[in-house]
């Protein structure tokens, strides 16, 4: 039977935007072509009923992590790569 991994889904869908992804058991570990990356996790989320949720490594919540909030959370990850790239050229 198959069982659905939500980071490992969020994860293609990063590669297939050209980003680097790299899976470990907990984590994926994502890098955009300038260098830049950032770790994300996949826990409940007390707050919400203990629903499944994608976390930065620093704990920011990025959204829920199902199929439905994927787009978003695809476009908060782009996002932060895009605000530490910034940083990073200052």
């Amino acid at each position: 039977m198959y069982q659905y991994d939500p980071l490992t889904a969020l994860g293609r869908k990063l590669a297939m935007r050209g980003l680097t992804v790299t899976d470990t058991t907990d984590r994926l570990h994502v890098e955009d072509a300038t260098g830049v990356s950032l770790a994300i996790t996949c826990r409940e989320r007390e707050e919400d009923g203990g629903r499944l949720w994608f976390f930065t490594e620093a704990g920011e919540p990025i959204g829920e992590a199902d199929g439905e909030h994927e787009a978003d959370a695809i476009l908060h990850i782009l996002g932060c790569l895009a605000r530490r790239a910034e940083e990073a050229a200052r």
